[in-house]
């Protein structure tokens, strides 16, 4: 008599794109047991294509989330800077009043503010993320990720040849304008992560060519001054968010996000704060790589260890 994975691999995935540039749902794919090799393979051909996928109607907790996301690569702590509690260190609690909200004030509003790629002044951000849906609100909440790939395409090649040779410092920090809690200033005494990475880097797997760009974290372009720094990124922040880049997610419970963290930045939902409705989401995070510019040049670390496996 076949075995569960046996019948999984005979069921068909199914790829639906769900916009021209970024994410496709896949179906035909039961997270919560084991993915044999054809499931794996088509997962991560679809990720490369799409940059994030979603699968709905999964049934998965803490353990069988991790297992799911080890198909892919190996695990980190649940976040690297916050760290994680309890009996599984790789999950990473995203509630609507998570206590990584460790600032006070509010920052100053732009198009692109929000917007980011996990935790890039590591030397090597996470590879991808997969955060799945528990306490979803009937409406409201939605998440929005952008394709970095389409994003260098779309720049003229004038502007693509001065961003090839560009790198930028990443940091671990506040927002601009938000004055941080004394939790935070200690937190961040220990854990301090300052990275110079390519503003272009090249995909390990795919050879396209990024804009490596997240706003919350990448500071300021090396060996510009304060005004031209400010001027160009303010410029490629606004290109890389521009809506026909982005695919716009609607959660119900059971859902699942899986993102490729190389080739996206992401946008969490702020009108949650507007609302009764609860939320609670967690994530597993893969471990990455060192990126690589399209000088071959490798980035720098400047301050903080990597990410490691757990």
């Amino acid at each position: 008599m076949p075995d569960q994975a046996e019948r999984q691999s005979a069921t068909a995935v199914e790829v639906a794109p769900m916009s021209i540039h970024c994410g496709a749902e896949i179906r035909g794919v039961d997270l919560s047991r084991p993915l044999p090799a054809a499931h794996v393979k088509a997962v991560r051909d679809a990720l490369n294509k799409w940059k994030v996928v979603f699968f709905r109607g999964q049934k998965l907790d803490h353990a069988s989330h991790i297992a799911a996301a080890r198909h892919f690569g190996d695990t980190t702590a649940g976040h690297v800077v916050y760290g994680s509690d309890g009996e599984y260190p790789q999950i990473y609690s995203v509630a609507k009043f998570r206590k990584a909200n460790r600032h006070q004030g509010q920052p100053l509003m732009r198009a692109w503010s929000g917007w980011h790629t996990d935790i890039t002044a590591a030397i090597n951000p996470p590879a991808a993320s997969m955060l799945r849906g528990e306490t979803v609100p009937p409406y409201g909440g939605d998440t929005l990720w952008t394709n970095l790939a389409a994003a260098y395409n779309a720049l003229s090649p004038t502007m693509q040849k001065i961003c090839d040779g560009l790198r930028g410092l990443h940091r671990f920090a506040p927002p601009p304008g938000v004055n941080e809690t004394r939790e935070y200033r200690e937190l961040m005494k220990k854990r301090t992560l300052v990275s110079e990475h390519p503003i272009v880097r090249v995909h390990p797997e795919t050879g396209e060519k990024l804009l490596f760009l997240s706003p919350s974290f990448l500071k300021s372009i090396v060996g510009m001054s304060p005004r031209e720094s400010q001027i160009m990124l303010e410029f490629l922040w606004e290109h890389v968010v521009r809506p026909e880049f982005t695919v716009r997610f609607r959660w119900d419970a059971g859902s699942v996000a899986f993102w490729d963290n190389r080739s996206t930045s992401h946008l969490a939902p702020r009108d949650i704060f507007d609302s009764d409705f609860d939320r609670q989401f967690y994530r597993v995070t893969l471990v990455g790589d060192v990126p690589v510019g399209v000088d071959g040049k490798p980035s720098t670390a400047l301050e903080g260890e990597p990410i490691v496996a757990v």
